[in-house]
């Protein structure tokens, strides 16, 4: 088995679109609209510089993508964000924790102070717990933020990871 983290290439989009898209049509991870369409999906997700979009990819398959980059322009850039998302058939394999291990080294490498995730859904348990098992921190949550078709209106978390002192 040969797994690879690597800058997602304009040939990857074919593999990475019916992830995003299931993602976003089950409703329950993302503030995506659920009928997102591709076009807006790619909008969404393929980071420009300073920001990078990666793939993880196995034995020549796309199993995840993350993307990130700073949270916030101008004196908001020294701290970094990140989304993710993991195909349906790879979960439970370590693809979420490899593409966050990887996006912590790569905000590192980069000079980051910190990485914010501005809104983890809380009833995303495998998530919330992989970010706590990485050191993230829940700094607040905003009650019913998100819409949850399984779950109702929840709570989305912000957490934050410190890179450096403040």
């Amino acid at each position: 088995m040969s797994r690879d983290i690597r800058p997602f290439a304009e040939s990857d989009w074919p593999a990475v679109w019916p992830i995003i898209e299931a993602v976003c049509r089950a409703g329950e991870t993302y503030t995506y609209p659920v009928d997102i369409d591709e076009q807006t999906a790619r909008s969404y997700w393929i980071e420009r510089p300073p920001g990078a979009t990666v793939v993880l990819e196995e034995d020549g398959e796309v199993l995840g993508t993350a993307k990130m980059g700073p949270n916030r322009p101008g004196n908001g850039a020294h701290m970094g964000t990140a989304s993710f998302m993991v195909a349906d058939a790879a979960r439970g394999r370590g693809v979420g924790r490899a593409l966050g291990e990887h996006v912590i080294a790569w905000h590192r490498q980069q000079g980051f102070r910190g990485i914010q995730f501005n809104a983890v859904v809380e009833s995303n348990t495998a998530a919330v717990h992989l970010w706590q098992d990485l050191g993230f921190g829940i700094v607040g949550t905003v009650p019913g933020a998100f819409r949850s078709p399984a779950h109702g209106y929840t709570g989305l978390h912000v957490m934050y990871l410190p890179l450096a002192e403040a």
